[in-house]
């Protein structure tokens, strides 16, 4: 029985990916043949550009979304083994490094808003908790932004010792308080509201003033200040 799949080398010299990259650029390539060229072939249905035409689709079409799969969610499409999955979390990872290397560390925070796009790199598509601290100088520039801790699916510690030694450290003004919630849920919990005063509490003492308790979430966020819950 003859085999009529349509292959990706039945596609014309310039419309398969890795040529026409080399021949017009990657900004030429969809995010689909982005994915196909990572993952390099396809399955014996697919060709690699069926195939990441597939995988995207799960993600709804989303590279934030499909930065979330796991490598066996990845693994569950017919053709992509572990190494192929890799290749696609790789990139994604490696994306998201260049975001986060990219940031200017002069930053001045005015507003919750800053907040949430200065910490977006470190924080957009995880699945656990992790919980941060921006350092700020006296003019609200960011000295540093700094993880105290990465827990799991349902919550992280923050040591308020361990908190204000890193902005005594720094010799911090003031710090920015942010966690992130991978439910995607902003609403605080009775928890970050007992750690938020109490935070607010000891930086008032030391003269480290806690300025804000930003929730992160992929598409919306909480600001304790916001919501005038700093006292």
């Amino acid at each position: 029985m003859r085999n009529n799949k349509f292959g990706i080398q039945d596609l014309s010299e310039e419309d398969r990916p890795r040529e026409k990259f080399l021949e017009k650029g990657n900004q030429s390539l969809s995010n689909t043949e982005l994915v196909a060229i990572l993952i390099g072939s396809g399955n014996r249905e697919q060709n690699a550009i069926q195939l990441a035409q597939e995988i995207l689709h799960s993600a709804n079409n989303s590279l934030n979304e499909l930065a979330r799969f796991t490598i066996s969610d990845l693994m569950k499409f017919k053709g992509i083994g572990e190494a192929k999955a890799i290749n696609i979390a790789t990139a994604l990872e490696i994306g998201r490094r260049r975001q986060t290397n990219t940031l200017n560390k002069k930053t001045k925070i005015t507003c919750s808003k800053d907040v949430y796009q200065h910490i977006s790199p470190m924080l957009l598509d995880l699945q656990h908790e992790e919980f941060w601290i921006l350092c700020l100088n006296r003019s609200n520039q960011l000295i540093k932004s700094i993880q105290i801790s990465s827990g799991g699916i349902s919550g992280t510690t923050a040591d308020p010792k361990i908190i204000f030694k890193k902005a005594l450290d720094q010799t911090a003004s003031s710090i920015i308080l942010i966690h992130n919630h991978p439910s995607n849920n902003p609403t605080p919990s009775n928890s970050d509201e007992e750690l938020t005063k109490k935070l607010s509490m000891a930086g008032n003492h030391l003269d480290i003033p806690v300025l804000d308790h930003i929730i992160f979430c992929n598409n919306s966020y909480y600001s304790f200040s916001d919501e005038n819950k700093m006292k």
